[in-house]
């Protein structure tokens, strides 16, 4: 009897250490970094590390990123699911890949949520083959053959004034089957319904981004996840 409770009493302490290394966490949502290692993630040797409770990647002068790399999450390969963050980006541009396939070096390609020091990207939703699917201000809706029907529904530069530069930022991704919706600071940023045979996506790696260029410090905490899938 006891043998058949030790995997469980197991569990109930991974996952109360967890909690208790970030927020508080909402019922249905689950950590996904405990704020002292890496612990459930894998990348580039050296080129991701915990500092002051964060996941982070730096590129400097003397340590250059010269090609981009992702932190993979090897918790699952979400499909429907709510993803709660926060970030920091100082110089440069990041994101948060998701429903995407893992390539080989630390690559992937799908679906991004951007982020970047910059006043252009921030909310808006990437994807490596079709490049900006729905920048920040606009919902899109994708037919099946590709096309796109785009409605303003902001300006992206009073957008830019919900986030705060240099500093801590609580980024949201909701997806849900074709509906992809991303929210920073509380405030709506892109919204997309996708619907496009050839490149749509309904599950796959979920990642963070190093990317190449000027010098730039990126960081992530806080990680949750609620999973939406029937039956999860």
């Amino acid at each position: 009897m006891i043998r058949h409770l030790l995997p469980i009493v197991a569990w109930l302490l991974v996952a109360a250490s967890l909690a208790a290394a970030g927020d508080e966490i909402e019922k249905g949502f689950v950590s996904m970094f405990n704020g002292k290692d890496l612990a459930g993630w894998e990348g580039k040797p050296g080129g991701w590390w915990v500092e002051d409770g964060a996941i982070t990647s730096r590129s400097t002068p003397e340590k250059p990123c010269t090609k981009h790399h992702y932190l993979m999450w090897r918790g699952g390969k979400p499909g429907d699911f709510e993803l709660r963050l926060s970030y920091r980006v100082v110089g440069g541009n990041s994101g948060i890949q998701f429903r995407s396939r893992e390539l080989p070096d630390w690559d992937t390609n799908g679906y991004q949520a951007d982020l970047e020091a910059g006043p252009q990207w921030s909310g808006a939703l990437f994807e490596h083959t079709r490049g900006g699917v729905a920048m920040r201000g606009t919902r899109v809706v994708i037919d099946p053959d590709g096309t796109r029907h785009v409605t303003t529904f902001a300006e992206s530069s009073q957008l830019q004034k919900k986030i705060k530069p240099d500093d801590w930022n609580r980024y949201v991704v909701l997806a849900r089957g074709n509906k992809i919706t991303l929210t920073i600071n509380g405030v709506l940023m892109s919204q997309v319904v996708d619907n496009d045979k050839q490149h749509a996506a309904r599950s796959g790696v979920l990642a963070l981004q190093m990317h190449p260029g000027p010098p730039m410090t990126v960081q992530f905490r806080d990680l949750q996840i609620k999973m939406l899938d029937e039956g999860s």
